[in-house]
């Protein structure tokens, strides 16, 4: 593909895109034909969204990684890269597992796996104020979501969503079994009736904690022979997914 002229999107899915190429996006005329629409009965149309290893442009979209262009028609659609890159870059709204690595007054140091760690104020968890803070130590293992990830600026997580609650986020502990997979099998695992997860819960029961950054908790309860074999066989899984 050539940088900057341009290709249509829906015809890159499921193909290589490489950094420069430019995709452009199909445009959505109205079904009316420029009418204009009375009542409370119509509704906006759904924002199309641009995902990892994407950014928008004048012309439409802009290819910043190598990889395979995805489309998601659902809703308002999603493009996307998918490519096998080792490092994690953080993503604003990615949920992830960081480690507590310092306390430096009123902020926490977690270790994301990027390219540099992450902060976490005392106050960013459900409940939290100045006289009641939560029992965070060096070490623990705490599942947050970025709110801030851009390359002029920190990491910044949280453990709260929109609404103040903590919806599953939060101190993990430094109990169970914690381990990293490759940034594609994650993906894998995150989808939508995950045939992998599904397969491995008919086998028996299990609680996981998934992180995009690639990191994998195991509750401590489940942590048996059994166990421990599923976890290495979905490190080989992992060999096999690879393209």
């Amino acid at each position: 593909m050539a940088a900057g002229r341009g290709v249509a999107a829906e015809e890159c899915v499921g193909q290589v895109v490489l950094p420069g190429d430019v995709l452009l996006l199909p445009a959505h005329p109205d079904e009316d034909g420029g009418r204009l629409r009375l009542g409370g009965g119509a509704a906006p149309p759904a924002r199309l969204l641009c995902g990892p290893g994407l950014r928008r442009c004048d012309a439409g979209l802009l290819v910043t990684k190598c990889g395979l262009l995805r489309h998601r028609p659902a809703g308002g659609g999603a493009y996307w890269v998918d490519s096998q890159q080792k490092r994690y870059v953080p993503i604003k709204g990615d949920h992830v597992i960081g480690i507590v690595t310092a306390k430096a007054g009123d902020v926490f140091k977690l270790d994301v796996g990027g390219s540099e760690q992450a902060s976490l104020s005392y106050l960013a968890f459900e409940g939290a104020t100045k006289r009641n803070r939560p029992n965070v130590q060096v070490g623990d293992l705490i599942y947050g979501q970025f709110v801030v990830a851009n390359k002029d600026m920190e990491p910044e997580m949280v453990c709260i969503d929109s609404s103040g609650r903590s919806s599953g986020m939060g101190i993990i502990g430094q109990d169970g079994f914690l381990f990293k997979v490759s940034l594609g099998l994650i993906r894998k695992l995150l989808a939508p009736k995950s045939e992998i997860i599904q397969e491995l819960s008919q086998l028996y029961p299990f609680e996981l904690v998934l992180g995009m950054n690639g990191r994998i908790w195991k509750c401590p309860s489940c942590l048996t022979w059994e166990s421990s074999r599923w976890a290495c066989g979905l490190l080989v899984l992992e060999l096999l997914v690879q393209p």
